[in-house]
Order: C-alpha cells, then sequence, then structure tokens
C-alpha cells in the first residue's frame, strides 16, 4: 500500500512582497535594545539579513506574521519595543477576552481602548461618533521615537482586526489620518488600509460607517483561544464578509418599504447592484426573503400585541396583498394563527380589578 505523498508547507516568502522592510528593521531594532540577536526570528521567517539593508525592500504579510510572533515571544514583548514599559506576552489577548461580553462593538471597542491604558501610557485611544462616522483615534502622549511608525500602524491595524474578528465582519475603512509625514514606502498603504490615507493630519485615526457599532459582538471564550494560536491574522488577512450589509436591508425594509418593492428597487437604494446584493447577502449567511420574512414577522408581532388593530389592517401594514396570506404565513411562523396568539396573550395579562 502506497503511503499518500504529504503536501509541503508553502514558503512564508511565496505571495506578494508588499509590507515594507522598515516594520521588519523596526523589530530588528527592538531585538538590539535588549542587546539580543534577530537572526533565529529572521530565519524562521525566510527573511535573508542582507534586506535590512535595501530601504525598499518588501517582504510578505506571512513573513511579517512570523517575524513579529516570534520576536513578540522572544522578547516578552507584544509592544516589540514601543513602549517605555513591556507588554508581556499575552497582554493584547487579555483587552480581547475583556470585550468578549459586550453587547455590541461600540461598547467592546470603547473597553479595549480603556484597558489598553491600563497597559501603557504612552499613547491612549478612544471611540467618538460625528455625523455617521465612527472615530478611533490614537494620541500620542510621549515621543516614540524611531519606533513611531511603526506603533501606530501596528495599534490601529490591531484595534480594527479585532474589530472584524469580535462582529466577523469585515470593516470598510472611509479614510485613515496619520499625524507623521509620509514616508518613502507610502505606496505600502493602499495595502495597509483600505480606502484613502492621509499623512501630515491633525490625528492618527480610522474612520469608518458608524453603524457597525452597533454590531453584535459574536464571539466567545472558545473562538478566542482558537484566535490566539495565530492572532496575528487579525492584522494581515482582512475579512471579506460585511455583516452590516444585513442590517442595512433590516431597515430598509422596516423604515423605507417604498424603496424595497422588488431586488433591483433596494439595491438601487443601498448604491449596488441587485445581483451585488444577492451574493453579499449569501457571503452573510441570508437572503432577501428570509430578511423580508423576518421583518414582515417582527411589524406584524408587534401591532398584534401591542394595538387593538385588525388583523386586515395588520396585514396590510406587515406587506401582504391580503388578510389570507398573511394568516397563512402568521400559522407557518408561530404554529398558530394571528387570532389565536393575540387571544394568548389578552389571557395572560393580569386583569384590573
Amino acid at each position: 500500500m502506497t503511503t499518500p505523498a504529504i503536501a509541503p508547507m508553502p514558503s512564508p516568502a511565496q505571495g506578494k512582497a508588499e509590507t515594507p522592510i522598515a516594520f521588519i528593521q523596526a523589530i530588528a531594532s527592538a531585538y538590539a535594545l535588549r542587546g539580543m540577536s534577530a537572526s533565529d526570528a529572521l530565519e524562521a521567517a525566510q527573511i535573508e539579513p542582507k534586506l535590512l539593508k535595501k530601504s525598499k525592500a518588501r517582504v510578505t504579510a506571512m513573513q511579517m506574521e512570523l517575524m513579529s510572533g516570534a520576536a513578540m515571544q522572544a522578547l516578552d514583548d507584544e509592544g516589540l519595543g514601543w513602549f517605555r514599559r513591556r507588554l508581556p506576552w499575552g497582554s493584547y489577548g487579555m483587552l480581547v477576552r475583556a470585550s468578549l461580553t459586550a453587547p455590541n462593538l461600540g461598547v467592546a471597542l470603547k473597553r479595549w481602548c480603556r484597558h489598553h491604558g491600563l497597559l501603557t501610557d504612552d499613547i491612549a485611544l478612544q471611540v467618538r461618533e460625528h455625523n455617521g462616522t465612527a472615530i478611533l483615534q490614537l494620541d500620542e502622549h510621549h515621543d516614540l521615537g524611531a519606533f513611531r511608525e511603526f506603533c501606530i500602524v501596528s495599534v490601529l491595524r490591531n484595534a480594527l482586526g479585532v474589530a472584524c474578528w469580535l462582529t466577523d465582519s469585515r470593516i470598510p475603512l472611509q479614510t485613515t489620518t496619520l499625524r507623521f509625514a509620509p514616508p518613502t514606502h507610502r505606496d505600502s498603504y493602499r495595502v495597509l488600509f483600505d480606502g484613502p490615507t492621509t499623512f501630515d493630519a491633525d490625528t492618527n485615526s480610522l474612520q469608518f460607517d458608524a453603524g457597525y457599532l452597533a454590531l453584535p459582538v459574536r464571539r466567545d471564550e472558545a473562538a478566542l483561544q482558537h484566535m490566539l494560536q495565530r492572532a496575528l491574522l487579525l492584522t494581515v488577512r482582512p475579512y471579506r464578509r460585511d455583516r452590516l450589509l444585513v442590517e442595512k436591508v433590516r431597515h430598509a425594509l422596516a423604515q423605507h418599504p417604498e424603496h424595497c418593492r422588488n431586488a433591483e428597487d433596494l439595491a438601487a437604494w443601498l448604491n449596488m447592484s441587485a445581483r451585488t446584493l444577492h451574493r453579499q447577502l449569501k457571503e452573510e449567511g441570508a437572503s432577501l426573503q428570509q430578511l423580508k420574512d423576518a421583518v414582515r414577522r417582527d411589524v406584524a408581532m408587534e401591532l398584534l400585541l401591542r394595538t387593538q388593530r385588525p388583523i386586515k389592517q395588520i396585514a396590510e401594514a406587515a406587506g401582504f396583498q391580503n388578510e389570507k396570506s398573511f394568516i397563512r404565513a402568521f400559522s407557518q411562523w408561530t404554529g398558530k394563527p394571528p387570532s389565536s396568539l393575540r387571544q394568548e396573550a389578552a389571557n395572560k395579562r393580569p386583569h384590573k380589578k
């Protein structure tokens, strides 16, 4: 019997080399500050030491991940020399754990930022909203020196990666602002951050649609333990799924039914094609018909249990063509006709003496 051949693991150097060597140089500097050699980490990441002397060199995302992971453990510093005080191995995992029980991303990010301040006061992070835009801001309270760019970029990308992971959603950026001057490798920023990047800005920030702050946290402790095995993937592999679309569709169906007569009308209202709408909903594990049914059911239940409106009017308000089709759909949802459910709810209410 022939033993099946085992496919060789792909080399970390395979793939697009788009990460600037400046970040690898910064990690090597962190080793030097401790009187240690970065040779083992460079070897693990398959990065030739001679590349450190080539300012225009690039490495792959996997090489960056392997180099960073090796350095964090060897130096016992997840800050990789950025701050005056080390961030011992596991620090960022602790921050994420503190956010797991948050009801939504807005609360989770506020906790993450607040607890980051317990690790170091060299920088401060905050989340705020302005005119429908969420702003994740990083303020510098201490001179970060040669680690400035590496620190700011890494912390912002880590925060965004955590936000995407917590919500299991891609969060596209509207813009990124950075207080430092454009580096020689500024072309790499089209990969580091999606959307436009502005240098020499007044603040260091990531800006995105504030609607994402309302997304529920979808992760638990078991998911965290699995994620921490390769936590750096948060910052090197962007999410494809965008869960905000489901919330936008729900809102449109409930609040703007005049724009939702069919998929084409709804897609136009959301500034996309009907084909893209169906595809992205499928990626999120949903369908337009499922969302329509869910919104109709929510509307019907609200009116049925909280008002005395006739069944016919409730059917019209829920978007049904007639009372008969509404009763049939309602019975499929709940196993009971609407009149029976309304009577049962009335019988459970305390009677006034």
